[in-house]
């Protein structure tokens, strides 16, 4: 804060202390010194400190300095005063804004005064932008705006027209510099305050009729699109309710306006075309064909007469274009759009088209040969501006413009096809069907596609450069030399002189950047929306090559993100991905396409370390609440310790000969993985342990008994005599996993008994135990084994059998 009121201070010394004749040269160093004292200028002047006491002191003596400066006698003062004062209200907000009301009247002053162009711009600029920033501060409008804004607008209109005193019209000055700021600004209010306008709305629109209704190129385009955008706008001014037919009466006449235009501009050729609305065919006037074209009174418009065929063709582009524009242009309240009537426009003016050498158009005989083909010359222009009027139809519609996609790609192809030649056509057709296939692209039939074929391969030669250029002039340098031994006056020197002649020429004849955009456009589109199994392999291939040769980002991109599927009959076609990675290594783009690194999902629970204990515990309930039974071949309780068996245990020979039980098998745990604090882990079955060395990060072999014996039989097994001994079911597979070592295997001697492999005795446990649990890394620790040779319940067994015996 204390940097800001130093700069404030310096500002006021120096608006103070130099000459009023010297302060254009600084103002613009002025008016970016009070930008960044925007937090001081917008601070509320509570006064309550003495800093804040001087500061509003400080912003004080600026206001009462700006104010005299606006009314200074010298064009000096007056304009750094507008180029302050924008600053400054910029700057502070609402605090200055609620105090401007004198400096919107001196700018409305300086509009009346002699002042300098430059000046009187400035202070248009600065007044719509205080016009703007008091709109969302409704005692603002009421205080200031309301009050002033009729006061600028009749200003405004007086730098451009003059208007008599016993008509409600005005008329345009010829060759006023204040043209279009003065539409723009106009253009920027009318919408916000459309009841202050609405007295101005006839004068407005007189002036915008000699502005739009003029054939000779008099204003330039730049006056032209801000005319037009006033125009629409003036449906705002409407009455209460009323604006959305106000917008759609005004489409109405323009579309009718061009339908009588055309009428006489296409009167050299004999129309195929018949209009559904039976008002256009009767609307249609008797022409004298022996006068020059041209339309002598007003049109549905009020726009005046012209004449000659140029005239009448800069009419038409001039409505299209306007037509367009309400398309465009954001409206008061919900509108209805034509549609009929402007496919029926464009149906009509895309049906005559340059006649090709193998198609000829019915002439009228009553119409010289001369001005048929003037009107084919002419053709194109009004064809490219009626593909732009569809395609601000189409982007205005969005998806709703699905029902018409086909009928207007089959009017965008009539056209290109017969005036392709022309670079402007190709540039609005490439345009049009860009904007198409974004909408209808997935739903095209391969003949659909197929009727692209010709545009597409335009659009590759559009990109690239001719082939034969160093090819063709060392050619002809090569014929000119040869040429010359028989026939010396026809050898060009200069051409000997100066080699590099017809390159240049060459290379002035190649398009354009926009054709080259949209071309690009084009086969990136085609690529994405259109369905690739349909597009031939010679196609696909040359679109291909050329996305290589023109280095172009994006469609080589949608070219590696949409390959061609497999088809029956067809080969495996290269991707273009290697190029691409050469081409722009360093974009994040290709990086993430070529190296993602998104972590692979996996559907496993517990897989990401995440358990749901509450499950967990429920399933340990349910495990001590059931009675394991002596046949369970995958699980034994807890409570025994006994080793877990190896995942991939080794049988005996004559496992075969096992009797197997046809009982179900337990169902398995949902726990995958295990966790190391518990000291004694359920024993698994041999799948189940495999499943969980797969998924754990670290393997863990277990490094102790690996050999069991198969399941005893059930005559044998009794709660009594069960020793905690897993059985392994025989039919269950063998699962071996490969990224673990092999586990090693201890040798266990079977009892010889009538089995195969019964309970392993004490002994052999007690052997195999203190070699492998020095060796055992794992992390669950094994507890040590009770190697005592008999249970208290066995040893009472034995002593009542001893009795009994």
């Amino acid at each position: 804060m204390a940097s800001m009121s130093m700069s404030l201070h310096a500002v006021n010394h120096r608006l103070t202390n130099i000459p009023v004749k010297q302060l254009p040269s600084i103002a613009s160093c002025l008016a970016t010194s009070l930008s960044n004292c925007g937090e001081l200028l917008s601070a509320p002047q509570n006064q309550k400190s003495k800093s804040e006491s001087e500061n509003a002191v400080q912003v004080h003596k600026l206001m009462t300095r700006l104010a005299s400066l606006l009314q200074d006698k010298s064009p000096e003062g007056r304009w750094t005063a507008v180029v302050l004062v924008k600053a400054v209200v910029e700057a502070g907000q609402w605090e200055v804004l609620r105090g401007c009301e004198p400096f919107v009247r001196g700018l409305i002053g300086i509009l009346a005064k002699p002042d300098p162009n430059s000046t009187k711009k400035m202070s248009i600029v600065a007044l719509t932008r205080i016009f703007h920033l008091t709109y969302q501060y409704p005692t603002l409008v009421r205080e200031i705006t309301t009050p002033s804004l009729p006061s600028f607008i009749t200003a405004a209109l007086n730098l451009i027209s003059v208007k008599p005193s016993s008509e409600p019209i005005r008329k345009l000055k010829p060759h006023t510099p204040f043209l279009e700021i003065v539409l723009n600004a106009l253009g920027e209010l009318i919408a916000r305050h459309p009841t202050i306008f609405r007295p101005f709305s006839s004068q407005i629109h007189s002036i915008l009729q000699v502005i739009i209704g003029s054939t000779s190129p008099t204003f330039p385009q730049t006056v032209l699109d801000s005319a037009e955008r006033l125009f629409i706008s003036l449906h705002h001014c409407a009455p209460k309710n009323t604006s959305g037919e106000e917008w759609r009466s005004a489409c109405q006449m323009i579309i009718a306006s061009i339908h009588g235009t055309a009428d006489y501009v296409l009167r050299a050729i004999v129309e195929q075309w018949e209009s559904l609305d039976p008002a256009l065919r009767q609307a249609s006037k008797p022409q004298n064909y022996s006068r020059e074209v041209g339309d002598d009174g007003l049109d549905t418009l009020g726009l005046a007469g012209w004449h000659g065929l140029d005239s009448g063709v800069n009419r038409i582009v001039v409505l299209l274009q306007m037509l367009s524009t309400c398309l465009t242009t954001a409206t008061a309240s919900m509108v209805t759009i034509p549609i009929g009537s402007i496919l029926d426009l464009a149906s009509r003016l895309t049906a005559v088209v340059v006649p090709s050498n193998g198609r000829d158009v019915q002439a009228n005989p009553q119409i010289s040969r001369t001005e048929r083909e003037h009107l084919f010359a002419e053709l194109p222009r009004i064809h490219i501006s009626c593909m732009k009027l569809l395609l601000s139809l189409v982007e205005a519609l969005e998806t709703g413009a699905v029902p018409l996609a086909q009928t207007i790609l089959e009017q965008t192809l009539w056209v290109y096809r017969a005036e392709k030649f022309s670079q402007e056509v190709r540039v609005s057709a490439y345009d049009l069907i860009h904007a198409l296939l974004t909408r209808m692209g997935p739903s095209l039939t391969k003949p659909g596609l197929s009727s692209l074929a010709d545009m597409i391969r335009t659009s590759c030669h559009d990109l690239l450069p001719p082939a034969h250029e160093h090819s063709a002039s060392a050619k002809a340098s090569s014929d000119l030399k040869a040429k010359a031994k028989f026939n010396q006056t026809t050898v060009n020197a200069d051409s000997f002189l100066n080699p590099g002649l017809k390159q240049a020429r060459q290379s002035n004849a190649l398009p354009f950047s926009g054709l080259q955009r949209a071309a690009s456009g084009l086969l990136a589109a085609v690529l994405i929306h259109a369905p690739t199994e349909y597009l031939s392999p010679s196609l696909r291939a040359e679109i291909d090559r050329t996305i290589i040769l023109t280095s172009n980002k994006h469609a080589m991109l949608a070219s590696v993100s949409n390959p061609v599927p497999a088809v029956q009959g067809r080969g495996v076609n290269a991707s273009i991905m290697p190029f691409l990675a050469r081409s722009f290594p360093a974009e994040m783009e290709v990086e993430g396409l070529i190296r993602p690194r998104m972590p692979v999902l996996m559907n496993t629970p517990g897989i990401s370390g995440f358990i749901n204990t509450e499950e967990e515990e429920d399933e340990e309930e349910k495990e001590e609440e059931e009675d394991v039974p002596v046949t369970v071949a995958y699980t034994a309780p807890e409570h025994t310790g006994f080793l877990q068996p190896s995942s991939t245990p080794i049988l005996h020979s004559d496992l075969m000969d096992t009797d197997v039980s046809d009982k179900p098998a337990a169902a398995q745990n949902k726990r995958s993985l295990v966790e190391d604090h518990k000291p004694l882990p359920p024993i698994r079955s041999s799948t189940e342990e495999a499943e969980t060395d797969v998924q754990s990060k670290r393997p863990r072999v277990d490094s102790d008994i690996t050999a069991v014996s198969s399941q005893p039989s059930l005559d044998r097994a009794s709660p009594s005599t069960f020793t905690g001994t897993a059985a392994v079911s025989v039919p269950s597979p063998l699962t071996t996993v490969t990224s673990t070592p092999p586990p090693r295997v201890a040798t266990v001697n079977a009892p010889s008994t009538g089995t195969v492999g019964g309970p392993l005795s004490s002994s052999a446990v007690a052997q195999t135990t203190p070699a492998d649990a020095g060796e055992d890394d794992s992390d669950d620790d094994l507890p040590a084994l009770n190697i005592d040779p008999d249970t208290e319940d066995e040893a009472e067994e034995e002593e009542d059998e001893t009795m009994e015996g």
